[in-house]
C-alpha cells in the first residue's frame, strides 16, 4: 500500500543531516527498525525511490525520519535537503530485517544508525532503561555524529563514539578486533548496520570473537 504525505517540518540535525516530520498516516503500521521506500513527488524524481527508516514508534502521532544528505551524489538525498513544508512524498513498505531482539551491542557506521534509533527508543519505552545495551557508533568526523546528545541521555545506554579524524573529543579509531573486543563477548547479541565494506569487516570480526551468525541482526544501507 502506498501513502502520500505532505511534509510538516524539516529541521537540521547536523551539518548534512535532516529531521523530516510527517503526520502518521492512518493504516500504516511497521515494526521499529523496518524501513520504507520513499519517493519525492517532484518532477523528475517520482521514480527514484530510496530506503529510509522511521525513527518514531508505530503508535506515535508523527512519522519521522533522520536522513543524511549527500550533495556530491546529486541524488535523492540532495533533494531531501532542499525540501520545504508542504512538499509531498510517497512511501511504500515496510520491509527490513532489523527489529527488537532484546539488549545487545549496537554497531553502526554513519547513516546505518537510523534503523537502530527506533529499536533503542522501543526498548527504552518498554523497559524504562537500556541497561545491558551498548552503542558503538563510527563516523568520519565528530560533526557527523547523528543524535549524539540524545544517545548519551538515554537511560542505561553505554555509548562509544569513534571517528576517522584526529583531534576530536572522541577516539580516532577503526572498528577493528582490538576495539570491538572491549564490548563483544561470544554470547553477545549484535545489531549491525552501515556501509557494506564496514559491515563485511565487522561481521568477520564478530565471528572471530565467537559470535554466532544467529546472534547478529543486520541490515545494509
Amino acid at each position: 500500500m502506498a501513502f502520500h504525505l505532505p511534509l510538516k517540518r524539516i529541521e537540521p540535525v547536523t551539518h548534512d543531516t535532516y529531521h523530516l516530520i510527517f503526520d502518521h498516516p492512518d493504516g500504516f503500521d511497521y515494526t521499529p527498525g523496518q524501513g520504507v521506500e520513499l519517493h519525492l513527488l517532484k518532477e523528475g524524481w517520482e521514480d527514484k525511490g530510496r530506503p529510509f527508516t522511521p525513527v518514531t514508534l508505530p503508535d506515535e502521532p508523527t512519522l519521522e525520519f533522520v536522513i543524511k544528505s549527500y550533495p556530491d551524489h546529486h541524488g535523492v538525498t540532495e533533494q531531501i535537503g532542499r525540501m520545504k513544508p508542504g512538499d509531498e512524498v510517497k512511501i511504500t513498505g515496510p520491509f527490513g530485517a532489523i527489529s527488537d531482539k532484546g539488549p545487545g551491542v549496537f554497531i553502526a557506521g554513519g547513516a546505518g544508525i537510523t534503523p537502530m534509533i527506533a529499536v533503542l527508543r522501543k526498548q527504552l519505552n518498554d523497559h524504562g532503561t537500556l541497561e545491558g545495551s551498548t552503542l558503538v557508533f563510527a563516523n568520519k568526523t565528530e560533526t557527523d555524529i547523528i543524535w549524539r546528545e540524545k544517545f548519551e541521555a538515554m537511560e542505561g545506554l553505554k555509548t562509544a563514539f569513534v571517528v576517522d579524524e584526529s583531534g576530536a573529543s572522541v577516539p580516532q579509531r577503526r572498528l577493528d578486533r582490538e576495539y570491538l573486543s572491549q564490548f563483544v563477548e561470544p554470547d553477545s547479541r549484535c545489531y549491525l548496520c552501515g556501509p557494506p565494506p564496514m559491515m563485511k569487516a565487522v561481521r568477520t570480526i564478530l565471528h572471530d570473537l565467537g559470535v554466532k551468525g544467529t546472534q547478529i541482526i543486520e541490515e545494509a544501507f
